[in-house]
């Protein structure tokens, strides 16, 4: 048995009664084993902007006790060298699969990250709203390009899905290519997700496969238990806390 947690969308609005709120309930599980999740728009500057001194909200992700998030479009940048800095304050994963440099080179992110929890190994593929598309780049100053999420769903279950117990895609594409993954990607066992602002109170199912999202701004925190299947979801309102 393993506990996730997840969040999304803050832009940097979590305020100090709703990470209170998520410490509590990440230590009210105990000893049982837990991910804690955030898919993506973290940060307060938008994806052109960048925050002078760096983004607060990470050092509040760090000390909660993140595993990992995927990228956001408010995390990305034109620059590379930006890009690494407006999310270098994460001491976790941050996971895109579906960019990648025009001309070579590193970037900051990595497109999937397993754990091992309870005995299980489960892997977390992150996949983002295409901000720059090979289309597209020749028109822009970009430093990278943007694959289609769908189709890196789909290589990423094929390379990960063999051998992880628990598979599950941290995205930040919207609801409508949620739903678009869920119908044609078999083998995610949870769509993690953002972008959209929607409070599902329960996992939305398309083909068989959960979708989750908790809103924005801090607002709520989600809560799912995994005993060889989903075995409850919650969705608890950070808002009052703030």
């Amino acid at each position: 048995m393993f506990h996730l947690f997840h969040t999304n969308d803050f832009h940097s609005r979590l305020s100090v009664g709703g990470a209170q709120g998520i410490r509590e309930a990440v230590e009210s599980v105990g000893d049982v084993p837990f991910l804690l999740l955030d898919a993506g728009d973290a940060v307060k500057a938008g994806n052109l902007g960048v925050t002078p001194g760096g983004e607060p909200v990470f050092e509040t992700m760090n000390a909660l006790g993140y595993a990992a998030m995927t990228v956001g479009n408010r995390e990305t940048h034109p620059s590379r060298s930006v890009f690494a800095a407006k999310i270098g304050g994460a001491n976790f994963p941050v996971l895109c699969a579906n960019v990648r440099p025009r001309r070579g080179g590193d970037l900051p992110v990595v497109p999937s990250v397993e754990f091992e929890r309870a005995g299980l190994r489960i892997g977390v593929f992150g996949v983002t709203v295409p901000m720059v598309t090979e289309r597209s780049a020749a028109r822009v100053a970009w430093d990278m390009v943007f694959d289609d999420p769908v189709r890196v769903a789909s290589d990423c279950v094929s390379m990960l899905r063999s051998r992880c117990d628990v598979l599950l895609a941290l995205t930040h594409v919207g609801h409508a290519v949620d739903r678009r993954i869920a119908e044609s990607v078999p083998g995610i066992d949870a769509i993690v997700s953002g972008h959209s602002h929607l409070v599902f109170e329960e996992p939305v199912r398309v083909a068989g496969t959960p979708i989750l999202q908790a809103g924005s701004h801090g607002k709520y925190l989600g809560h799912a238990v995994w005993d060889g299947g989903w075995r409850s979801y919650a969705l608890t309102a950070l808002e009052r806390l703030a």
